[in-house]
């Protein structure tokens, strides 16, 4: 794995070939007294010198930490809720077009995002290949999730025959 510090070297080396790609041939050189790269190993004799923000330096050379913190794991749930299983509507599975899957899958989602609003950022639109799925919600009983289904087929009755209640790992919204 490259670390954070070896691509900013390999960005900096590339860098610098660019600039090398890109000074003139020894007959140009003639005509021009110093080349920028010239007056750069000239004035610094050799050694480079880069000055950093220390947001930047922190972010280059910061060793990351191994497995979630109990701290980050009460973050997420604060910021995205707590996991269980529940229940979800499914709205899109097909895996007979694989050219025009994912931009189907999506637009059946945002369709019903965009008719219904209090299913935005309830849409989830994954793959398990060969097939893409699209789901709706986050129920915690069965007779919630139902009650959606009802609601969502009267709503697109164009692909209400592809509905279903699915059982999912569900995000408990706060």
């Amino acid at each position: 794995m490259i670390t954070r510090s070896a691509t900013f070297l390999c960005m900096l080396f590339l860098s610098v070939l660019c600039v090398l790609a890109q000074s003139p041939g020894p007959e140009e050189k003639e005509h021009n007294e110093k080349n920028a790269l010239e007056s750069i190993e000239e004035e610094s004799d050799g050694k480079i010198h880069i000055n950093l923000s220390d947001e930047l330096t922190q972010l280059l050379f910061a060793t990351p930490k191994v497995g979630p913190s109990k701290n980050t794991s009460q973050n997420y749930q604060k910021q995205h809720g707590a996991k269980r299983t529940g229940y979800r509507i499914q709205v899109f599975s097909d895996g007979h077009n694989p050219s025009s899957l994912q931009a189907r899958a999506r637009a059946r989602g945002n369709a019903i995002a965009a008719r219904l609003p209090k299913y935005r950022g309830q849409v989830y639109t994954f793959s398990r290949s060969p097939n893409w799925y699209t789901t709706v919600g986050n129920f915690s009983s069965l007779s919630e999730a139902n009650s959606a289904l009802r609601e969502l087929r009267s709503a697109f009755p164009s692909f209400a025959s592809e509905m279903r209640v699915v059982k999912s790992s569900i995000v408990i919204l706060k």
